[in-house]
């Protein structure tokens, strides 16, 4: 409530484990459906939902509750690698998700595990055969997440997610600052301002430590 007061016209999101909510088991149904309209009332615009094993039945009564109060329903994707773990498996998830009404989709990799020319081919097929705004979502463990982000922006991503500098690399984002510098004079330049980045980032400097 607090951080709508102050930021009014700025969409706040948040994560939901599908029907673990924030949590590490299952809930009851009507527990996720007060969560979710607890959660947009208060403020929260956006809900994003995944299930590790993307298995969409761990999703319904999310996608249902947030569209029935109003909520934008992003629908995530958990990316891994494995032999099941294909294109069209992600294709196919995805699909699920919009056939639930999701308003976007996640990429989430979660482990840093994307590379950039896959991120490039999922960016392009999703928004080719899916056709909803795609969003992604890198961990910089291992160090792709920039790279993976700007081939994303070449396939067409809507958006990408980053962290100020204090707040970034390791297990977070890659920093928002190199991004926007990276992207400047570029087709997909943000528009953003260096310099108020910056002294942003020396706000959050002085609060990690």
């Amino acid at each position: 409530r607090t951080l709508k007061a102050h930021m009014p016209k700025t969409k706040l999101q948040m994560l939901f484990r599908g029907q673990n909510i924030l949590g590490y088991k299952h809930y009851a149904d009507d527990v996720v459906e007060e969560f979710c309209q607890k959660s947009i009332e208060n403020g929260i615009d956006v809900v994003r939902v995944f299930d590790a094993l993307n298995d969409i039945r761990n999703v319904v009564d999310n996608a249902e509750a947030i569209k029935e109060c109003g909520g934008l329903f992003e629908g995530a994707i958990s990316y891994t690698i494995s032999p099941v773990h294909t294109l069209d498996s992600y294709l196919e998830y995805g699909q699920q998700l919009k056939d639930l009404g999701a308003d976007t989709i996640a990429i989430k990799d979660m482990a840093g595990m994307l590379t950039p020319y896959r991120a490039e081919r999922m960016v392009k097929a999703f928004n080719e055969e899916i056709g909803l705004p795609v969003h992604i979502h890198c961990h910089y463990v291992g160090g792709m997440a920039p790279a993976n982000i700007l081939k994303a922006a070449e396939a067409g991503v809507a958006v990408a997610d980053t962290a100020h500098a204090p707040l970034a690399f390791g297990n977070s984002h890659p920093a928002v600052e190199m991004i926007v510098a990276a992207l400047k004079e570029s087709r997909y330049d943000t528009d953003l301002d260096l310099d108020l980045l910056f002294e942003i980032s020396e706000y959050w400097e002085e609060m990690r430590k």
